[in-house]
């Protein structure tokens, strides 16, 4: 594990767990993608059991425990967006993945169309993660480049 939780979180408590994605958000190297990968397990099966609309309500309360988890972190927290949180991409990779079909390669391009414009930030995305502090901050940004991944992933299916 190379990053570290501001003192006083364990890892092991629940904002840690949920904001961490179970410690995929403490992997060293990019951890956003580390969060994005471990997404994908967890997408898959729920849109087998639940389908397209179980997995948009699964991102949704995502969602919303990361706005919640992240809250915890960053009240203990001197950095406004630590990379360790990764919750928020899990939210957004499950939306980028929620319309279409459970397809390796399908689920294989959302990963990438969705790393691709959550480092690029295609605005508003880029103002949202200037502009808006705090747990929202931390949360919306990536929902927005799920936007534009769905957008380009829908193009191509099409």
């Amino acid at each position: 594990m190379n990053a570290k939780l501001p003192d006083g979180i364990s890892a092991f408590s629940p904002p840690a767990l949920i904001a961490t994605w179970f410690g995929s958000g403490l992997l060293p190297f990019a951890p956003g993608t580390w969060g994005s990968l471990a997404a994908l397990p967890f997408a898959w099966v729920i849109h087998l059991w639940a389908g397209g609309i179980g997995l948009a309500i699964a991102a949704v309360v995502v969602f919303f425990a990361g706005l919640w988890a992240s809250r915890a972190i960053l009240n203990s927290s001197s950095v406004s967006d630590p990379s360790y949180i990764v919750v928020d991409e899990v939210a957004a990779q499950w939306l980028v993945l929620a319309p279409f079909a459970v397809e390796p390669w399908i689920y294989l391009a959302g990963f990438f169309l969705f790393r691709f414009f959550d480092v690029v930030k295609v605005w508003p995305a880029s103002a949202i993660d200037r502009d808006l502090k705090g747990a929202w901050g931390v949360m919306l940004d990536d929902i927005a480049a799920a936007a534009y991944a769905i957008a380009v992933l829908y193009g191509v299916t099409q």
